[in-house]
Parts: structure tokens; C-alpha cells; sequence
């Protein structure tokens, strides 16, 4: 399959009153065409602040882009100017943001705004980008597009909102989509729809999607593989079945425990001890050795590898060196897997 985009030791650093934050310290990962790549972790893990740099989106001061390559199509974006880029955002690369409301200008119709992107990029007479926002309408599954072409953003649910904003993202065919947290405010039926909406069009278009979200419960059935972030830093990559099912990171594992289980029976939800690291000065090591209770004595000394576990999977603890002491993942991480297993099995 064709790589679309190749991203090569990133980083990100914000200028604060408290010093710098490394935001994102090091990131690397590719994309496929057609491939949805999910980006999961903790709030302030960095998962945003990546998506934000493949837009051009850090906005300098206070921000910029310290180091790395961001390979897409071929062209490397850190290097272009924010006019190049302004070229490419919209038409090649779209994002779907977390809150709709904040995506749409309350003083404009849904129509016009889904036209401003098919005009401007597209060169479209308007007459020809009223039809295509027609089109887009009922390609994200909104009812009686004609007339709702003439609403208001506020005369929609937030499910349909949602809908409306992904039909903008959607509307120059873009190579690569960012779902930033796209169903985070929504409730969990409407969330559903919205997951099925991502997939089915992805099967029409065959753009290659990057999901970010804190929920790994939402992840396994939109993604062909998942990253998984920390402290700005990617911990595990591999793919969906090799995360869920054989996870080796002991941050994965706690994100796999922190997910509610359907078999119920649990006395209280697992929550991952401690917090993130501050990033102003990073620890030294592994940053997840102070939370981690399986930490080993060079966890606190040296940043660990990344580690093959398989062609597709990687992780970085010192627990994959072949000299590490054998630690199995904890009862309550291989009761989920085990629960897991049995709930594909039963087709839930």
C-alpha cells in the first residue's frame, strides 16, 4: 500500500512563564492510503499537539515545531511557508475538531460554509458547490439536505452538527483526514452512528484517516492500528489486534484496565495511580517508571528503546530486553483481554 505520510522524529515546544514544554518529544510514525491510524493516551499526552503540527496549526509565539519531518505526499510540510500550507489545509488534509460549535460560525448558514472550502479550493461556481454541499448532506446520512442547506448551525443536534462538520472536512476530498475527538461530547448512541459514518466513507473515498482520542474503547472498531502516547512521546504502536490482545507496555496495560467492562462485576473502576510528568523538564528515563508498579531499576536511569515485538509491533520498555526479569501484564489487564476475546467471539 502507498505511504501518504511519514512523520520522523517530531517536536514540539510551547515557550511558557514556567519555561519550555516539551510537548511532543520525538514522535514517529507513518500512514498508508486507505489506513486509519488511531493516537490514544491520557490528556496532555501530546495526541492534539501532533495533529495541530500536521495542520501547520501551532501557532508561534508561543509554539513551533522544534525538530523533525513531517513527510506528506512527498513534500516535507515543516518547511513550507504558512501560505503553502493554507494550500494543502482544507484541500489535502482536513480535521474533524472535538466540539462542533466551535468548528461553525453561528452567523452563517451550513450551506455557505460547506461551499466557502468547494469555492475556494475548488474553484467551484456557486451554483456547482450548492449541488456538491447537496450531495456532501446526504453522503453523512442529515435528511432533507435541500432545506437544511438554509439552517443555522443552532437548529442542529450535536449529533447533526458533528455530521455537518465532517461533510466540511469531506468536501474537497482530502488525501488525509484528523478526527480530533470527534465523539467525545456526544452520547453513545449518537457517538456509534458518527463511528460507522467514519468507516463507511472512508470506504467511499479512500482517504487515509488519524483518530485521536483518551478512549481506547472507541478505538477497535475504526482502526487498522494504534499508537499509543505518553509524556509526548509514542510508548507502543502496533496493530489493533496486537494492542488489545498481546498489549507489552505497562502504560497500555493500565489503559486497557482503565476501560469499563460490559460483564460488569468489578467493585471499582482501575484508574492508572500517580500523574503525567511535568514537561518543562521531563524525568529522566522512562516517564511513566514513577506510575508504573512493575518499574524496574533502569526504568528511573535510561529512556528505554523502542523494541520489535513483531513486524507491525513495537514497544518501548526495558520489561522487552532479553535480559529483563519475566513480568506477566496484571490479573486485572488479562481478565479484559480474556473478556475481550470472548466478546468477539460472541459478536459483540
Amino acid at each position: 500500500m502507498e505511504k501518504i505520510l511519514d512523520v520522523k522524529n517530531l517536536q514540539v515546544s510551547f515557550e511558557t512563564h514556567g519555561g519550555i514544554v516539551q510537548a511532543v518529544r520525538g514522535v514517529s510514525f507513518d500512514l498508508k492510503k486507505g489506513e486509519t491510524l488511531a493516537i490514544v493516551g491520557e490528556s496532555g499526552s501530546g495526541k492534539s499537539v501532533t495533529s495541530k503540527a500536521l495542520m501547520g496549526l501551532i501557532p508561534n509565539p508561543p509554539g513551533r515545531i522544534s525538530g523533525g519531518e513531517i513527510v506528506f505526499d512527498g513534500r516535507d510540510l515543516t518547511k513550507l511557508s504558512d501560505k503553502d500550507m493554507q494550500s494543502i489545509r482544507g484541500k489535502e488534509i482536513a480535521m474533524i475538531f472535538q466540539d462542533p460549535m466551535t468548528s461553525l460560525n453561528p452567523t452563517m448558514t451550513v450551506g455557505n460554509q460547506i461551499m466557502e472550502g468547494l469555492i475556494k479550493h475548488q474553484g467551484m461556481s456557486k451554483t456547482n458547490a450548492r449541488q456538491k454541499a447537496v450531495e456532501l448532506i446526504d453522503l453523512v446520512g442529515i435528511p432533507n439536505p435541500e432545506a437544511r442547506l438554509k439552517q443555522y448551525p443552532h437548529q442542529f443536534s450535536g449529533g447533526m452538527r458533528q455530521r455537518v462538520v465532517i461533510a466540511m472536512a469531506l468536501a474537497c476530498n482530502p488525501k488525509l483526514l484528523i478526527a480530533d475527538e470527534p465523539t467525545t461530547a456526544l452520547d453513545v448512541t449518537i457517538q456509534a452512528q458518527i463511528l460507522e459514518l467514519m468507516k463507511d466513507i472512508q470506504k467511499k473515498t479512500d482517504s487515509a484517516i488519524i483518530f485521536i482520542t483518551h478512549d481506547l474503547g472507541v478505538v477497535a472498531n475504526v482502526a487498522d492500528r494504534v499508537a499509543v502516547m505518553y509524556a509526548g512521546k509514542i510508548v507502543e504502536i502496533g496493530t489493533v489486534d496486537e494492542i488489545f490482545y498481546n498489549p507489552k507496555h505497562p502504560y497500555t496495560w493500565g489503559l486497557l484496565a482503565s476501560m469499563p467492562s460490559l460483564e460488569g462485576g468489578e467493585d471499582e473502576l482501575y484508574a492508572i495511580p500517580g500523574s503525567p510528568p511535568d514537561l518543562i523538564k521531563p524525568p529522566k528515563g522512562d516517564a511513566f517508571a514513577a506510575r508504573n508498579p512493575q518499574a524496574l531499576k533502569i526504568d528511573f536511569e535510561m529512556e528505554p528503546p523502542m523494541f520489535k515485538v513483531s513486524d507491525t509491533h513495537y514497544a518501548a520498555t526495558w520489561l522487552l530486553h532479553p535480559n529483563a526479569p519475566k513480568v506477566e501484564a496484571p490479573e486485572v489487564v488479562q481478565n479484559r483481554i480474556r473478556q475481550m476475546k470472548a466478546g468477539e467471539r460472541n459478536g459483540k
